[in-house]
């Protein structure tokens, strides 16, 4: 994956095209102020000072990691290793590609058209380097060093600018220049180089006259705002214009560079092709024999299954040597019921490295980008292949400016505004034609047996109506049987007819729907009716149990007739375990689920929502234990629903990474069923996941319906809605929204007189204050929420409160008010039977220990923690508790096991796929050298 960063404009970063949620604007000035030393060590109060100026916040240290932990959980998702966020001995440094950031990247880039002598490179460079810019540098960010930062680069594009206007300009391009330089001079009246290159441009567009006025004012302005004349090479030009000096004229333009590699990816051809002689042909016509000055684009147009994929590499595959230059290929995902669509920025950054750009070299602005990509096809003879394309929109930045290419895409749309704006012609393509079909057919199951029974294949042919995929369908099932007549296939199909409408939205012919009609007759009485219910999963895909728990029979007995229908091409198993149909086929399933009666359609699917639930409630507790607050209490399973137990964390953690996509089409499934209840209870499962990945945004669309859902099942539900979204809102850093949500679940709890909810919301307020950095105002709401989990008189709940309201006076220096409250936790503990549960409690104590000086009594207490941590094979804690232990042993100059506890934190981390605090520990580990 690509991670490229921007601070030309707003402060943004990008992993592979998609925007990385970075936070609030004072955590993205982190960032910049880290990108424009990037590989650099930037010092804690250099960055203060960067950040802040002379306002810096009480307590600014905490609040500036928290702005980096932050920042480095955002970054975790580009699985880049290149780039991050290291902690050095003297500060923090952000390592990366240096062109992956645009601010570098556009210095580059002037610095290389500064050396090269081609005047068309430069001009590339330079056009490259200017369209990196979005906006002012670094947006709002108003500190005396972004403002002073700000304004030098503001000084290097203008000057940027301006040899690219000199190179215009060298090149007869004045007449675009003027309206620009006409600006600049009135903005700056005292730069002699825009006086000079106004005067060119005017010279040039044969307004001598305006050219010599134009000079006559800038001296004038010069002597009354500065007390000098005009510098010698404006001197020199105002004389060159007076003497219409000849050697003003424009010289003819440079040669271009040398070519770039060689592309070749299109596709294999379909093995087993049949006809389409005329559509070749007309292909050919369009894109290798068109008229000459026109770029060629052709629209291969059809219903999804009618073999436009396969049309296309077929011709383009024969016609390879008509573009010596090459081939480039692209599936875009048009109308794939799995995989979203394909941005086009993404499709360039692909072409743009398969011209031979490097991967550092693709600019990060889309625009740039397509530039680009049209400057390296020019006058190159390459073919471009758009595979199954959703709309013209997804095209347009693919199309080469030149027409020496060619142009081929296919699409389920007839793309009307590509046939206007840029004159693609557009090719239909229908249903084979009976002989092709009956090649298609002959060339699957062989000559000798549709030799013998020409009627039976003829029938099937006619059923089929050419569609390739229904042609596929009973070949399959055909091949399945070897002795099985295919007249027995044909009469099906022809029983099967009058009875079914067209299946495609695009109106084939009714035969084609027969064909699925017949291939669902063929199944055993089993096997087409958990086809049938299938239509009624909304999920991407299906596991082996929830199939089963739709279909109300055990795993066992679905897995056979789950093969069954592989068997017979109706689904396939994309990867083990787990079944995906083709988009067309599952169009159909839905039409035969529509017509299973609704009593038994509606038991369906409550076993398929009760299936998700209590899976997700029994792997949720695997992760959060029995403790969390607000935990709901679910209806019983409906019988035959088959809900899975993992057996451990981590199967816990598969099954959400399996099942995750299922389980929002559940929870939308549900509120459109209207199971309120389920809405939000699916939500309360997935806390655990979403943020132990940081998957915020999902977090917060399945809280959004939740919270929808719970306005109809009562302040409760209510409460524990706004109360996640404010905990959401808490980690992306925009605390005003948190506190609005949470405040809003204050006042409902407060009016049901729910006081562990108060106490939970209060316990919540604390870690958002914590985080914007009031320490004092977060011991005050630690302390309530304290007071409200007292009064509930829930000990557990009290014990980890006190520990909150021990780590909080921590925070604040106050260690011996911090070391009694983390005390009386784990006594609290011990007293209830639970001492398991005071791990994190002892290792409060332990970084009350360290900080006050006391290290042999920290490392007792780590190692106390680490050994409960241990027992109840709790690895994520145990991490965290070595990476301080580790710091202890440090202060003790223990090298040798800092080095060992470190270590052992980092293999943790890895296995528990938590990127930011692997790579943390692995900086410390870099960090601490040979020491």
């Amino acid at each position: 994956m690509r991670t490229q960063f921007a601070v030309l404009g707003e402060i943004e970063a990008h992993v592979d095209g998609r925007p990385v949620d970075l936070g609030h604007l004072r955590q993205r000035s982190v960032l910049a102020a880290l990108l424009v030393d990037t590989n650099r060590t930037v010092s804690i109060d250099r960055l203060g000072d960067r950040i802040w100026g002379d306002r810096p916040p009480q307590r600014w240290r905490p609040t500036l990691y928290s702005y980096i932990s932050r920042l480095r959980q955002a970054l975790e998702s580009a699985d880049d290793d290149e780039v991050r966020i290291r902690r050095e001995p003297s500060g923090y440094q952000l390592t990366s590609v240096l062109s992956a950031v645009d601010l570098h990247r556009f210095r580059d880039l002037v610095a290389q058209a500064r050396r090269t002598q081609d005047d068309d490179s430069a001009a590339s460079l330079l056009d490259q380097a200017l369209h990196l810019w979005r906006g002012p540098a670094f947006s709002t960010l108003d500190t005396p060093w972004f403002t002073a930062l700000r304004e030098t680069l503001h000084h290097e594009r203008f000057t940027a600018e301006l040899d690219r206007n000199d190179i215009a300009l060298r090149h007869g391009h004045h007449a675009h220049l003027l309206a620009a330089l006409t600006t600049h001079a009135t903005a700056h009246p005292l730069d002699e180089r825009v006086a000079g290159q106004l005067m060119l441009a005017l010279h040039h567009s044969g307004r001598p006259a305006d050219a010599l006025r134009h000079y006559q004012d800038t001296r004038r302005t010069l002597a009354e705002e500065l007390g000098i004349d005009p510098g010698r090479p404006l001197q020199e030009l105002h004389q060159r214009i007076l003497a219409a000096d000849a050697s003003l004229a424009v010289p003819a333009r440079a040669s271009t560079g040398p070519g770039a590699p060689v592309p070749r990816q299109l596709p294999a051809p379909p093995p087993l092709f049949a006809g389409r002689d005329e559509e070749l042909g007309q292909l050919t016509k369009s894109l290798a024999d068109g008229p000459d000055g026109t770029l060629a684009i052709t629209v291969i147009c059809g219903p999804g299954g009618v073999g436009k994929s396969w049309l296309a590499a077929q011709w383009a595959n024969r016609n390879t040597q008509r573009f010596p230059d090459g081939q480039l290929y692209i599936n875009l995902h048009g109308f794939d019921p799995s995989t979203p669509p394909v941005a086009p920025d993404m499709a360039l950054r692909g072409f743009l490295e398969a011209l031979g750009v490097a991967r550092d070299r693709v600019p990060t602005d889309p625009g740039a980008q397509a530039a680009l990509y049209r400057s390296l096809l020019a006058d190159r003879r390459m073919l471009i292949l758009l595979d199954d394309v959703r709309d013209a929109e997804q095209v347009r930045p693919l199309l080469p400016g030149s027409p020496s290419c060619a142009v081929l895409v296919t699409s389920r749309n007839r793309l009307s505004a590509l046939m206007a704006a840029h004159g693609a012609r557009l090719l239909p393509v229908d249903v084979l034609s009976p002989a092709e079909a009956h090649a298609l057919l002959a060339g699957r199951l062989g000559a000798e047996r549709t030799t013998t029974e020409p009627a039976a294949v003829a029938a099937l042919v006619e059923h089929c109506a050419g569609l390739p995929l229904a042609l596929g369908i009973v070949a399959a099932r055909a091949a399945m049987h070897p002795d099985f007549p295919l007249a027995v296939l044909a009469e099906e199909l022809v029983r099967a007819a009058d009875r079914l409408t067209a299946l495609d939205p695009g109106d084939l012919a009714v035969n084609v729907r027969a064909v699925f009609a017949a291939s669902h007759r063929a199944l055993t009485p089993a096997a087409g009716r958990l086809f049938a219910f299938l239509g009624l999963a909304q999920g991407p895909d299906l596991g082996l149990a929830a199939a089963a728990g739709l279909a109300g029979l055990p795993p066992t007995r679905t897995r056979v007739l789950l093969a069954e229908l592989e068997g017979a091409h109706l689904l396939r198993q994309h990867r083990p375990g787990r079944y995906r149909m083709h988009d067309l086929v599952r169009l159909y399933a839905a039409e035969l689920a529509d017509a299973i009666p609704s009593e038994e359609s509606a038991s369906a699917q409550v076993r398929l929502l009760d299936h998700y639930l209590h899976s997700a409630f029994a792997a949720n507790l695997l992760l959060d234990g029995p403790y969390t607050p607000f935990r709901p209490e679910p209806e019983a399973p409906a019988t035959g629903s088959s809900p899975v137990t993992p057996e451990d964390t981590a199967a816990a953690l598969r099954w959400f990474h399996d099942e995750h996509d299922c389980l929002l089409a559940a929870q939308s499934q549900a509120a459109a069923l209207g199971r309120h209840r389920v809405v939000w209870q699916v939500a309360w499962t997935l806390i655990s996941y979403h943020l132990g990945r940081h998957r915020l945004q999902e977090y917060v669309t399945v809280w959004q319906a939740a919270l929808a859902a719970a306005e109809y099942d009562g302040d409760d539900a209510r409460t524990l809605a706004h109360w996640r979204l404010g905990f959401a809102d808490a980690r992306a850093g925009d605390h005003a929204q948190a506190l609005d949500h949470l405040r809003h679940a204050l006042t409902l709890a407060e009016r049901s007189g729910n006081i562990a909810g108060q106490a939970h919301i209060y316990r919540t307020l604390g870690r958002v204050w914590e985080e914007r950095g009031d320490n004092a105002r977060a011991l005050d709401h630690a302390k309530h929420a304290l007071r409200l989990y007292q009064e509930v008189n829930h000990p557990l709940w009290q014990a980890n409160q006190l520990n909150a309201v021990g780590w909080m006076h921590a925070q604040l220096g106050l260690y011996t008010e911090a070391r009694a409250h983390c005390e009386e936790a784990l006594g609290l503990f011990r007293a209830q039977g639970l001492p398991a549960h005071g791990a994190s409690t002892l290792d409060s104590l332990g970084y009350i220990a360290h900080h006050t000086g006391r290290h042999r009594d920290a490392l007792v207490h780590y190692g106390q923690a680490l050994e409960l941590f241990r027992e109840v094979g709790d690895t994520a804690n145990e991490a965290d508790t070595l990476v301080n232990a580790g710091d202890t042993h440090r202060a003790l100059h223990q090298y040798a096991d800092v080095r060992i506890a470190w270590q052992r934190a980092l293999e943790l981390y890895r296995s528990q796929d938590r990127a930011a605090e692997a790579e943390d520990v692995r900086d410390r580990l870099e960090a601490l050298g040979d020491e």
